[in-house]
């Protein structure tokens, strides 16, 4: 055989067999996306972005990394990279069912045709039995649009819960009500099906999406609905948390410090001088933005001889947006390869000041946690993970749907799996106008949340002793060198400098001692706003320039 024969024979061989290849692999794993998530070149959110894949998009899986969290495919238009598996149709026995590849392993499959899953697939687990032939339904009242594609009903507003129907392309929906961002609305589908579905897949204006009235998880379908198989139970638990990274943490024993606006001349050497060894900065978290950002406040407290703690709190109205925890990891994961110490996962998310209204619910929070500690546990296994301390509050029955009393929050993070997802536990104790060895006797009432060992207490009953407490805000309240303080923190207006600076010495002696509590961070030590939030009446450096507490803390 001549060479060009040879060579003919060989380019003809070669196409035979890649044709062959995808042509076998046209069975794999065709999965739908059920929330927007991003296509990435390797299994984590440390990788690349390739593209983003809208809900309905099908992608041909071919393979998956040991833990099953992300999978490996080809979409519509032919690109090829790894998504997490949690936003796809594929059930979880699906996925554990293909084989475990390498990141740069060749794709063995074809691109699927575009249209839907094929039923031949396992259902996904979380989906709701539809009934046969379901008898029309008929509706009183509320606003009635149709579906601008395909989308997924589901038991809340955010796709972190679970599906509980559809509405097809040009389906009607009739609607009661709407979420507090105007991102979600709640609507009865023809089937009679009850669920939340993203308004950005409904006909519609803004101003009719913003005339529904805000209704919570819980709130009652508020529209007659008569004919049919009705079902208005639309609650269900979050998606399961994947399995936790393996942890290394470099921190242990007990240490204090100080939340900081800036770490300048005057307030390192008070810290100096009370002894303390971290600072802590809270950083406000926009979606997409670039974590490198914040590697000048890291390498800066590292400079000034201070760990640094990081509280990552993001906007309420972007938990909606598609791939957000995952976005979030990103970000708290690239804050640890940057050599952050600590990173506390969000901020008092019992209250809709920092979680959507009428979504607060520890399970939600959980599937963020969970997604934050393993990106941070990969890029740095010795970031100490904190949960996002809670408000200490009692206020759940006269604010439904606004607050959930951080009792009950943590205790539904546990029966979530939270303790998982963990180095420590958040808390906050700011409202103290008694000494902290007091454990009775405040005037305003005896509820745990008075006392600093009602706080350390509660809080290791309901984590049953099994994670440390981390204080990430530990403060008292002091007017004094100030005009008198707004209505709401009149409360402590008769608490004096002397007062504070007593205080936070017996706290750190207490948690030193006591064998419960890992990290105490002073709120605060150089905030200088005093108005309608009174924070720098708890700032430790006053108005005169002087710091008794750093001085008795020192001591």
């Amino acid at each position: 055989m001549n060479r060009k024969h040879l060579l003919r024979f060989l380019i003809v061989g070669v196409f035979l067999m890649v044709t062959s290849m995808i042509s076998s692999a046209q069975g794999g794993i065709v999965a739908a996306v059920e929330t927007e998530v991003w296509l990435r070149v390797g299994a984590g959110t440390e990788w690349r972005r390739v593209e983003l894949l809208p809900v309905g998009t099908t992608i041909n899986l071919d393979g998956r990394e040991s833990s099953g969290q992300w999978v490996r495919g080809i979409t519509q238009n032919s690109q090829v990279g790894w998504v997490a598996a949690r936003y796809l149709s594929a059930s979880s026995d699906a996925v554990f069912s293909l084989p475990v590849i390498a990141r740069e392993a060749a794709i063995t499959v074809g691109a699927p045709a575009p249209g839907s899953v094929p039923v031949s697939n396992p259902a996904p687990a979380e989906s709701a039995p539809v009934a046969e032939s379901p008898a029309p339904v008929s509706v009183s009242g509320g606003f009635t649009t149709t579906a601008t594609a395909n989308v997924n009903m589901r038991s809340g507003p955010g796709g972190g819960y679970g599906r509980v129907g559809g509405v097809n392309y040009n389906g009607s929906i009739t609607l009661d009500g709407r979420d507090a961002a105007i991102t979600w609305a709640r609507g009865v589908n023809s089937e009679g099906v009850v669920g939340w579905v993203s308004i950005s897949y409904l006909a519609g204006s803004y101003a009719q999406f913003a005339n529904l009235p805000i209704v919570g998880i819980d709130t009652p379908f508020g529209l007659e609905v008569t004919g049919g198989t009705t079902n208005t139970n639309v609650q269900a638990p979050a998606a399961a948390a994947p399995p936790p990274v393996t942890s290394n943490t470099a921190i242990s024993g007990f240490g204090y410090g100080g939340h900081v606006t800036g770490l300048d001349d005057i307030s390192v050497n008070y810290m100096r001088i009370a002894g303390m060894s971290w600072a802590k900065y809270q950083v406000r978290y926009d979606q997409g933005a670039d974590p490198n950002a914040i590697a000048g406040l890291i390498n800066d407290a590292h400079n000034k001889g201070f760990r640094i703690l990081l509280g990552v709190v993001g906007h309420p109205h972007e938990l909606n947006n598609g791939g957000y925890n995952e976005a979030y990891a990103g970000y708290v994961g690239g804050l640890a390869a940057l050599g952050a110490d600590a990173i506390e996962v969000w901020n008092e998310p019992n209250l809709d000041r920092e979680w959507p209204f009428g979504q607060i619910d520890p399970a939600m929070y959980t599937n963020l946690l969970a997604q934050a500690y393993n990106a941070i546990k990969s890029n740095n296994s010795n970031t100490y993970v904190i949960s996002a301390a809670l408000a200490p509050t009692g206020a759940e029955a006269a604010f439904p749907g606004a607050v959930v009393n951080d009792n009950n929050y943590l205790a539904g993070m546990v029966n979530a799996g939270a303790l998982n997802y963990m180095d420590c536990v958040g808390a906050h104790y700011n409202e103290g106008i008694v000494p902290p060895t007091w454990n009775s006797g405040d005037p305003r009432s005896e509820y745990y949340t008075r006392y600093y060992n009602g706080m350390v207490n509660t809080y290791w009953g309901i984590v049953g002793g099994q994670r440390p407490i981390c204080f990430t805000e530990l403060g008292y309240l002091s007017p004094e060198g100030f005009p008198p303080l707004p209505g709401n923190f009149s409360w402590a207006s008769n608490v004096t400098v002397a007062d504070q600076a007593a205080w936070l010495d017996q706290v750190m002696s207490m948690a030193a001692n006591s064998g419960r509590v890992r990290i105490v961070i002073v709120w605060n030590i150089n905030f200088t706003q005093y108005g309608a939030d009174p924070m720098a009446g708890y700032a430790i450096i006053r108005p005169d320039g002087n710091c008794p507490a750093c001085f008795a803390l020192g001591s």
